[in-house]
């Protein structure tokens, strides 16, 4: 993926984090490129989400540095994260259930329709409209029917679409994913890399964590390997196996 010649969409550089005495992440870095998939793997405690979480402003790091596109940046809050261009979905997704499909992809930032320069009203038609657009160019296939419908409604897939083109309507660069194909079947965890894959040709930049290695071979184009808090190891996804990557994972030398 890279070359000398380009710069690193997302570089992290040298992060360390504490939280009292425990040492969750050690001088930990790692880039991630425009149109790359870059898997985080690793035992629960490996420092998976802590990274995540620092990247995409939640936590503050206690020592490093990130830079976007060659720049040092400061990401203080998500806020800071998302304007950016830093989106992030968790396993839980942050959807409202009890909302359609174009209100939870406008989340508090909804539209509104002016009179005379003053705000009158949340504009529904284009929030919908927006969404269904959106959807179509991410090839994702939800009926007009079920747009209209609260999202609690939608399948475990189309829910985990609706928060990736929330994500991509906004702009967003990076898209970290955390266990995006949990609980979810085998059909629709079929989808959501096939969605992945796409967001690829896009040139979006994904840092994935699954636990999942079959998802993790089938989207990943490099595999981080976290354990307690440092990187273990960094392997191209063509040149790795599965035996490979859960040797690191427990701390054994493969």
């Amino acid at each position: 993926m890279n070359s000398v010649d380009r710069v690193p969409l997302l570089s992290v550089r040298n992060i360390t984090k504490k939280f009292g005495g425990v040492l969750a992440l050690d001088s930990v870095s790692i880039n991630l490129w425009r149109g790359e998939v870059l898997a985080l793997a690793g035992d629960n405690g490996a420092g998976k989400s802590t990274l995540t979480k620092v990247i995409s402003g939640v936590y503050h790091p206690d020592i490093g540095n990130i830079e976007f596109d060659g720049k040092k940046i400061e990401i203080t809050t998500p806020a800071v994260a998302r304007k950016i261009g830093i989106e992030t979905i968790y396993q839980d997704l942050a959807l409202s259930d009890n909302l359609d499909v174009g209100a939870n992809v406008f989340l508090g930032r909804e539209p509104v329709k002016r009179v005379f320069g003053i705000p009158t009203r949340i504009d529904r038609p284009f929030m919908q409209s927006a969404a269904q657009k959106l959807l179509e160019n991410l090839d994702i296939e939800i009926s007009p029917t079920k747009m209209q419908r609260p999202v609690g409604l939608l399948s475990g897939g189309q829910r985990q679409a609706v928060a990736i083109s929330r994500a991509m309507y906004w702009n967003a660069s990076v898209l970290i994913m955390d266990e995006p194909t949990a609980a979810l079947g085998v059909p629709e965890q079929r989808k959501v890399v096939a969605l992945i894959q796409r967001l690829k040709k896009q040139n979006v930049g994904v840092i994935f964590i699954s636990h999942n290695l079959s998802d993790i071979f089938a989207v990943a184009d490099r595999i981080v390997v976290l354990h307690r808090g440092k990187i273990a190891g960094e392997r191209e996804t063509h040149k790795t196996s599965g035996d490979e990557l859960v040797k690191l994972m427990v701390g054994g030398v493969p």
